[in-house]
């Protein structure tokens, strides 16, 4: 399975019998990653992203690996899509989910880009606590990348929120693998700051993640400042151009484990 403690202690996780996680790679193979930038059916904008999406370090922080299975929770219009299924290839799996409101952003219907990608990508219209067409420990890792406040956001159009936090969480640990990781990403909020700063800023305390993944068993195994700035204040709205693309955003990977027997 993948492993990637960081502290000694194991959490008991009773879901039910469930697969393992495919085994650890050691060092991330960096030229998969490089690879990835170079799919045919990434975009021009894509790449205009790349120096402050930095892919080629978050797809190694996530340690995505060939064959894997992955939910990958709001993927929007598809600039992480993209770089999941080249790195998982033609024996994987990336699950694209997106709530239903988020067909308003391009129109209606399916992300445009959908159709330009390969077979390994499943589109998954679900809010955050609905994962049930995915099987049962049957996910190497979930990412979201910029999302989780975004269960305290209630976008236009929408009548009530995205996802209960706690159920999305259970959801989470539920389709993942004995071993296998969730990853997630986001801006930052002033630590004690209320979870209302997802819906009013669009940042959250990391803290509030990490209580709800921990409740459900999840263990805290690694973090990054990769994407860290300590000019941000982190009051501003991320939209606000004076910090739009320089927030400071937090890194971690939680993992599933449970007591075997």
């Amino acid at each position: 399975m993948k492993t990637h403690f960081m502290a000694p202690a194991v959490m008991v996780f009773a879901l039910g019998a469930c697969q393992t996680a495919s085994s650890p790679s050691g060092e991330a193979d960096l030229s998969v990653y490089e690879s990835a930038l170079l799919a045919d059916y990434r975009t021009d904008e894509d790449r205009a992203k790349d120096d402050v999406r930095l892919p080629v370090e978050t797809l190694a922080f996530m340690d995505i690996e060939p064959s894997d299975t992955v939910v990958e929770l709001e993927a929007g219009g598809g600039y992480f899509t993209a770089l999941l299924a080249a790195s998982v290839g033609p024996e994987g799996r990336v699950w694209m989910q997106n709530p239903a409101v988020f067909d308003q952003f391009w129109g209606g219907g399916n992300p445009p880009r959908l159709e330009t990608f390969p077979g390994q990508v499943i589109y998954l219209r679900s809010d955050f606590d609905n994962l049930s067409v995915v099987e049962t420990g049957s996910v190497d890792v979930v990412t979201w990348v910029q999302g989780p406040h975004e269960l305290w956001y209630l976008p236009e159009g929408a009548t009530e929120p995205l996802g209960d936090p706690a159920k999305t969480f259970s959801e989470i640990a539920r389709v993942l693998k004995n071993g296998g990781s969730l990853y997630v990403q986001d801006h930052r909020a002033p630590a004690g700051a209320p979870t209302e700063t997802g819906g009013q800023t669009h940042r959250i305390d990391p803290d509030h993640i990490d209580t709800l993944a921990v409740s459900t068993g999840l263990t805290l195994t690694d973090t990054s400042d990769l994407f860290a700035n300590p000019n941000d204040d982190l009051t501003v709205n991320v939209f606000d151009e004076s910090v739009r693309g320089q927030t400071d955003q937090f890194l971690a990977r939680y993992q599933k484990q449970w007591a075997e027997h």
